[in-house]
């Protein structure tokens, strides 16, 4: 395919770490949308391209990607795929767990994330700009917060438990439903 044919290609990008130990933790929400995603798509598995640093599956009209650079630097991945394929900001969305929503909640918002996010602080520095898309997945279940719970970056990199599990799973099919209603029909 032409490099032509890309320009007016939507990105989807979930946000996690690689690897079977980070795979059913908070952190790693968005590679959880991006597997049901993928799963939805008639182009087969998850490709692995050493180009992007990424697992990739190309549909028709759009490009589903998993930074394999861990989440810190997944701005590296990002911009490489976003440069490469030309795609404007306003069409990539980027899909991250978020600690100022509650556990079962999501919001889809233009330029606006969480308060902290070294993930997405990584993608805005080499983008140099924070107007894309955010699919803030809320991951906050803590019963007691801030100095006296569970730090942020500790609770984070928690697998889901129990009643958890359930509750993400259904937050996950309503983001993909969304996601799949709101940038196939634009």
């Amino acid at each position: 395919m032409s490099l032509c044919y890309h320009i007016y290609m939507k990105v989807i990008a979930g946000l996690g770490n690689p690897g079977e130990k980070y795979s059913r933790n908070r952190h790693n929400v968005g590679f959880m949308v991006m597997d049901r995603l993928q799963q939805l798509t008639d182009n087969g598995q998850w490709t692995k391209s050493n180009k992007f640093e990424a697992e990739i599956v190309q549909t028709e009209n759009y490009l589903l990607v998993k930074p394999q650079t861990f989440m810190n630097k997944s701005g590296l991945s990002i911009a490489k795929i976003c440069h490469f394929y030309k795609v404007k900001y306003e069409d990539l969305y980027v899909i991250h767990d978020d600690l100022d929503i509650t556990l079962g909640n999501y919001k889809i918002q233009f330029g606006k994330g969480p308060q902290i996010h070294n993930g997405l602080l990584s993608i805005e520095e080499s983008l140099g700009t924070d107007q894309f898309w955010n699919v803030r997945v809320g991951v906050e279940n803590r019963p007691v917060r801030g100095n006296r719970g569970v730090p942020g970056v500790v609770y984070s990199l928690q697998n889901f438990e129990g009643t958890e599990v359930s509750m993400i799973t259904k937050v996950i099919q309503q983001i993909v439903n969304d996601l799949i209603m709101g940038i196939v029909a634009r």
